[in-house]
This record gives structure tokens, sequence and C-alpha cells, in this order.
């Protein structure tokens, strides 16, 4: 059973309510999700919901005063919406959940979910740069027909391709066709993905706010910053300098402390911060680097365009299990620009 919640604002919160058990989606991509054997905080409903095709608004009490909310429903319900409270369950699953929860079993491992503090939670939230008020109707049309019509349902993912500014991370010339449903050209013969590549590959490696993700070929940034919206860490590799460089500036102008940017070789990865939860690759290479493997925790995810440069391309789902077995399954056919750096001296 799912409810929409629409505030007043326009923002959208997703509430999930299965086995007693709620998941409230918070617009921003930040997660609350609470079951009633947690200790939580609960704003209970005084009426039963009775919505037949009739939008029915009820005030919320507490830091929703005097905001209108409209629930769509297709059964009743007497019971509670929980808006904040205890310790994360996760959300509902992507299309790579089962591999994930797969490698966790076989590992023996199963992530422990802390607290995020509401400092990091709020700054993930609430973005101040002028950008991220600019062309949103856009990015609302570019997810509602590119994305959510292909099937991307993680509403983490949907959020954060609504929220990051994807104008800001074009060339100056392609400004207008910044939200049109295909890559573009940033330079130094380098492209920024599709959006629904972009959303397809975030969602495959069912990110919570409590994952550290490794992204190799940062570009002009859009991908960072779109785990970013989720993740509470990104590592974000770039080998050609001035991509670093401009990328790097701007994910802070954006305000995204969490992204972790620098110029080097990605097939060696960044041991010095490692293990990750989840791995990104945004260029093609003919095997998976070796380094990223190991960099690649228990029962984590990498996904990577593999093929070769002028021929077949495919999404690989790279899972490794507690004693350094590794698994793959070819996802989707793509066309990626090639990986520079040492992969290209072969194995």
């Amino acid at each position: 059973m799912v409810f929409e919640v629409y505030g007043s604002g326009g923002s959208r919160i997703m509430v999930q309510y299965e086995k007693f058990c709620y998941n409230v989606v918070m617009a921003g991509g930040s997660i609350v999700s609470n079951s009633h054997r947690q200790p939580v905080f609960m704003w209970f409903i005084k009426k039963t919901l009775r919505i037949e095709g009739k939008p029915m608004c009820t005030k919320f009490p507490g830091c929703f005063r005097n905001r209108l909310f409209r629930f769509t429903a297709k059964v009743s319900l007497w019971g509670a919406v929980l808006v904040i409270g205890g310790a994360n369950l996760g959300c509902e699953k992507s299309p790579a959940s089962a591999m994930r929860s797969r490698a966790q079993s076989k590992s023996g491992t199963q992530k422990v979910l802390g607290k995020s503090s509401p400092d990091a939670i709020a700054s993930r939230a609430v973005r101040k740069h002028p950008a991220f008020s600019q062309r949103r109707t856009e990015r609302l049309s570019m997810v509602d027909w590119q994305i959510r019509k292909r099937g991307i349902a993680d509403p983490n993912v949907l959020a954060a391709l609504e929220t990051v500014p994807r104008h800001v991370f074009v060339d100056r010339r392609d400004l207008r066709r910044a939200y049109n449903d295909h890559p573009l050209p940033i330079g130094h013969g380098q492209t920024i993905s599709q959006p629904y590549i972009v959303a397809y590959m975030t969602e495959a490696l069912n990110l919570t706010e409590y994952f550290k993700v490794l992204e190799i070929g940062t570009g002009s940034g859009y991908q960072a910053a779109v785990c970013a919206e989720i993740a509470s860490e990104v590592y974000t590799i770039e080998i050609i300098e001035a991509l670093a460089e401009s990328a790097q500036k701007r994910l802070k102008e954006l305000g995204y402390a969490g992204v972790f940017a620098k110029n080097a070789d990605g097939y060696f990865g960044w041991p010095d911060k490692g293990p990750f939860d989840a791995i990104i690759v945004t260029c093609a290479a003919g095997f998976v680097p070796p380094p990223l493997i190991e960099q690649l925790k228990p029962g984590g995810l990498m996904i990577l365009p593999l093929g070769s440069p002028f021929g077949y391309q495919a999404l690989v789902m790279v899972t490794k299990d507690d004693k350094g077995k590794v698994s793959s399954k070819e996802v989707l056919p793509v066309r990626f620009v090639p990986m520079l750096g040492r992969v290209e001296r072969g194995r």
C-alpha cells in the first residue's frame, strides 16, 4: 500500500505501508523508515482515510502545522503516518536488490545502518545555490517522461534527478539541450551520459544515505552529484586534469560537501578511502580493473560498461562474496567513451 503525499509547496512524500511497517521517503532523497517495533515519533490520522477518487486534506500538528497534504489511496486505512523517527530499515528495492541480498547472504554480512546526523540529512535535502530553483519544470518533465515511464521506480533516484540542475553540468553551447533524452559532449572527447542511463546505473546500486561510493570517470560531475543526493560520501576520479578541476569547482559551488574529487587514473581506484559499498564506472573497459574488485566491500555492487570502444558494450553488474569470488551479469547494451590510462595496456 503506497500513499503519495503532496505538500502545499509541491514537495512529494512517498509513504509505503506493509505489515505495520511504514517507509517514509521525504523530498530531497532522505529516507526515514520505521516500524511499530521502533521507538518513534508518530502523528495519528484521527479519521479513516476513505479516498474514492476525491482528494482529502488534513492538517498535521508539530513540524507540519498549517500545511495541507493530499492523500491518494485505493483502500481505507485507520492508522498512522510516521514522519520522523528511529533506525533506517531500508526502502523499496531496486532491480539490483536481489543481487545485493544474495551477495550479503553468501558473505554472511548485513549492512548495519547507523543514524545520520540532522545536518547531513539537511545538507542533502536543501540546496541553496540558485541553480537548484532554475529550470525545475524541465527537470520534472525529464524525470516523468524519460525516467519514470521507462521503469525507474526508486524514489531516491527519482528525487535526485528532480533535484540536480543538469544544465549546470553541460557545455554552454548545449544549455538548451541539457534535459534532452541523449548524451552531450563536455569537451576533451568526453560526454555527460543520457539521463536515463544515469538513473539506471544509480538505481542498480541500491544506494542509501549511509553508503560510501566510488565513481570512476567524473566528467562534468553530474553522476557524482546524483549519487551525492543519496549517499553520504562520494569519491570520484577523473583522469583528464581540466575536467577534474572544473568538476571539483562546480560541485563545491553547488554545495556538495560530501563529494571528493581528484585527478588520477581510475584503474587503480582510491585504495586509502576504500572499501566502498558501491562502485560506478562511467567509461568502458575491456575488463574489470582488479584494484576496483579489491576495493569493493563484500556484498557490495559495482556497475560498469564492458566492451570494445568500437564494438559491442554492455552494462555489467558485479558482486563479490566474502571469499573474494566475483560474479557478473550483463544487464543492458550501452555505448560509453573508453576508459583511459593503465587499462589501455590490457590485463
